[in-house]
């Protein structure tokens, strides 16, 4: 039910790295020729320009990411906050994005391996495409086998390149000439109007910052160290990017820098060709910085394959996309079919696009850039909705200024791309709207925030917005149904917030049903006859269901039921509302031996579906004890538990009470229940005694006690009685009762499972 979770063990140093491990790629060792070519030395101006881009997204991505820092990064906030349509979008502008990128990466390993092993023509591949062909071959191989690199392998890949970055740095402010730098022509040979065009081409050089909040979810202490690392790497980044371009420009030429292996040709005319009695400086030179473009570019080629699978796991598991995506190496554990089919678009790319390395940049950050507009919008969507959850420790300055200045630059560097590349990319983005509607609109189940954001102001905006609204709405279900049995008002609010939590944490929905029970003496049709009264009583309960419902951004529905059965109906109607789940009182619904089933219905019936019945008219949640022992009932128990914990924010602990002298065996089943129920993080407790009066002793400690209906047989219960009802009677705590449906034999019904 939710999403996994990862142990945190990234400090500070290990997710900068990887922001600035992504950046100090191709972008560096392959674009400074190709760009200065375009604008002159003003290209330097370019590179600092796409750091200010990048810097006000960066903003924006960090405080998305400490309010939610879960594994996903862009996509998971588009999806989330605009809903499964624009999800569509970012999510296959990612993947694509990711793809175009590898391949320029893959193109720019090529360069510099053509500098050491001369490669040949074939067909119509050239020696740099061949090198990047077998590299792509080779990433590809190396994900789909599950090897990968470690962070501290990143690490040492990034202070490895740092050194050598500043040794040629120090080398070239010696041989610096500033008439190198302005040439003949001056500092904008093209014009200042040839800066932005420049910038467009080198921010594929900025694109790694993001990939930080992917991992968000890993990350030590995240509302500090988050924002940190990543406006961090790229104002680390901007600043190499600035020294070192600048004086490969003061040392080489402009007109000359190379367009293939730039850093190794300037490195050879930075350092001397011998230092005192030792010679060839200037080529050893070259030689490091070319091994140093392969670790970079291999190192983003691989991060980006290893990212774009991550992101088809994310769209498969929200329905976007098909799971068969998804499916699981038996022998590697890896999505093979993700990588195989991401690592044919980059040999497809690199084979067709790969003699314009500038097609490729450009097209990996049109579809980047569009995912942070994207970004930037959600942003506003979150706060202007004033989602209950959305609580960042990092807020942008000057909102909504930064994330409105975020979206127009991503939106209007574009407009300085070529005509290809945005072509490319508005297929692209057409083709994932297509498949939203194609297959996507008919499978995926959450809304976005903004969908019940427009439906709270529905009266105060034109009827095409809402229709508009409606019309891409999703209609693969709206998630599960959860249904709340409402009788009284007093215990109302507590009923909707657990239906509406667990509605919230599914991307379902609420139904609100008041079922007024009706004597026997009268008939329903006179009772309708006479509704007036039973209408007033109704419609105050249910308006305040719908309110308390809608300050969670869940869809809510309500209706009204005359019956003479009373709890029978509420049966009745989760079997015919197709309920998941009924939220339902203690009070007066009759309950017999511990289970939401009286016990003629015990012989004769099975659940329809989960049932949760609080004792309790107030809920003031702050911490959850769940007492387990498994078994099916206990499973929901843990469902329960993690939607309030990931929706309300409550801490949640977990209780075992074993026998006495098999404390080591509980705090084992303890640990691979938590675990196996994603609740590894949850406080787990092991105690020795009495079942029921160590539930009654350590209940009163927490605000909701969550107990699993008994799997005993109906007999046993009458016999030795039942746990839950023991617990909902003796605690002060509001208890929750969860029971989930089974198929039991009738001989099960009477003794209990063996």
């Amino acid at each position: 039910m939710s999403d996994e979770e990862l142990a945190k063990d990234l400090g500070l140093v290990s997710a900068m790295t990887i922001g600035i491990g992504t950046m100090i790629g191709a972008g560096i060792f392959v674009l400074p020729g190709v760009a200065a070519n375009a604008a002159g030395p003003a290209v330097v101006v370019s590179f600092v320009v796409g750091g200010l881009i990048a810097m006000v997204n960066a903003l924006s991505v960090s405080e998305l990411g400490t309010a939610m820092p879960k594994a996903g990064g862009g996509y998971y906030y588009i999806n989330r906050s605009l809903g499964p349509l624009f999800g569509s979008i970012a999510g296959m502008g990612d993947w694509m994005g990711l793809a175009f990128a590898s391949a320029f990466y893959c193109i720019g390993f090529g360069q510099y391996l053509a500098v050491f092993v001369p490669l040949p023509d074939v067909g119509f591949l050239n020696p740099i495409q061949l090198g990047a062909l077998l590299a792509g071959f080779v990433f590809v191989a190396v994900n789909y086998i599950g090897a990968k690199e470690t962070g501290s392998v990143q690490t040492v890949i990034v202070f490895a390149l740092l050194a050598i970055l500043t040794a040629f740095s120090v080398a070239g402010f010696f041989s610096f000439d500033y008439a190198t730098l302005a040439g003949e022509r001056g500092l904008a040979p093209f014009g200042v109007g040839a800066i932005l065009p420049a910038t467009a081409l080198v921010f594929v050089s900025f694109l790694g910052y993001a990939k930080i909040a992917t991992v968000a979810e890993e990350l030590k202490n995240p509302g500090r160290n988050l924002p940190l690392a990543i406006i961090g790497s790229v104002g680390i980044v901007t600043v190499i990017y600035a020294v070192l371009v600048t004086t490969m420009l003061g040392v080489i030429p402009w007109p000359e820098l190379s367009q293939d292996a730039p850093v190794a040709q300037a490195a050879r005319a930075a350092f001397p060709d011998s230092i005192g009695p030792v010679g060839g400086i200037a080529a050893a030179s070259a030689a490091v910085m070319t091994v140093g473009a392969l670790l970079a570019t291999a190192s983003s080629a691989n991060a980006s394959i290893l990212a774009s699978a991550r992101i088809n796991f994310a769209m498969g598991r929200d329905k976007i996309v098909t799971d068969w995506l998804n499916e699981i190496h038996p022998s590697y554990a890896t999505p093979y079919r993700s990588i195989l089919v991401t690592g044919g678009l980059i040999v497809v790319f690199i084979a067709f696009l790969g003699r314009d390395v500038e097609v490729l940049a450009k097209a990996a950050s049109v579809l980047h850039l569009i995912v942070y507009a994207l970004m930037n919008v959600a942003l506003i969507v979150f706060r202007e909705a004033d989602v209950p959850e959305y609580d960042p420790d990092f807020e942008v300055p000057l909102y909504p200024i930064t994330p409105i200045l975020g979206a127009v630059l991503s939106l209007g560097l574009v407009a300085f791309m070529d005509l290809v590349e945005i072509g490319l990319s508005a297929g692209f983005v057409v083709a994932a709207v297509a498949w939203y509607f194609l297959y996507a609109q008919d499978n995926t189940e959450r809304r976005g925030i903004l969908s019940g954001y427009l439906r709270r102001r529905e009266a105060e905006l034109p009827d095409r917005v809402i229709d508009a609204a409606d019309a891409v709405a999703p209609t693969g279900g709206e998630g599960p149904t959860i249904m709340v049995a409402l009788a009284n008002p007093r215990t109302e609010r507590a009923l909707v917030t657990l239906a509406a939590a667990l509605a919230q944490h599914e991307g379902g929905r609420v139904l609100g049903t008041h079922i007024v029970t009706v004597p026997d003496q009268t008939s329903l049709a006179r009772a309708a006859e006479n509704r007036e009264r039973l209408d007033a009583a109704s419609k105050e309960l249910l308006e305040a269901a719908k309110a308390d419902a809608e300050a969670f951004d869940v869809p809510i529905e309500t209706r009204t039921v005359l019956s003479h059965r009373g709890i029978e109906e509420v049966f009745d109607a989760a079997r015919t509302n197709g309920a998941d789940a009924v939220v339902m009182g203690y009070g007066g619904t009759q309950l017999a031996s511990g289970r939401a089933e009286r016990a003629l219905d015990e012989l004769t019936h099975d659940l329809p579906c989960d049932f949760l019945v609080l004792d309790g008219r107030e809920l003031e949640l702050t911490d959850v004890l769940v007492p387990t022992a498994g078994g099916p009932s206990s499973d929901l128990s843990a469902e329960v538990a993690r939607a309030l914990r990931e929706t309300l924010g409550v801490d949640v602990s977990l209780l075992y009470v074993a026998d006495e002298g098999e404390e080591a065996a509980g705090r084992e089943f303890l640990r691979e229940w938590a675990a196996e129920h994603e609740l590894s993080d949850s406080t787990l407790r092991v105690e020795v005694g009495d079942v029921g009066d160590t539930i009654g002793r350590l209940g009163e400690e927490y605000s909701l006690v969550v107990v699993g209906a008994t799997e005993r047989g109906l007999l046993s219960r009458i016999v030795r009685g039942s746990l839950a009802i023991e617990a909902v009677e003796s605690l002060e705590t509001p208890v929750l009762l969860t029971e989930r449906p089974t198929s039991r034999s009738l001989r099960d019904r009477f003794f209990g499972r063996r």
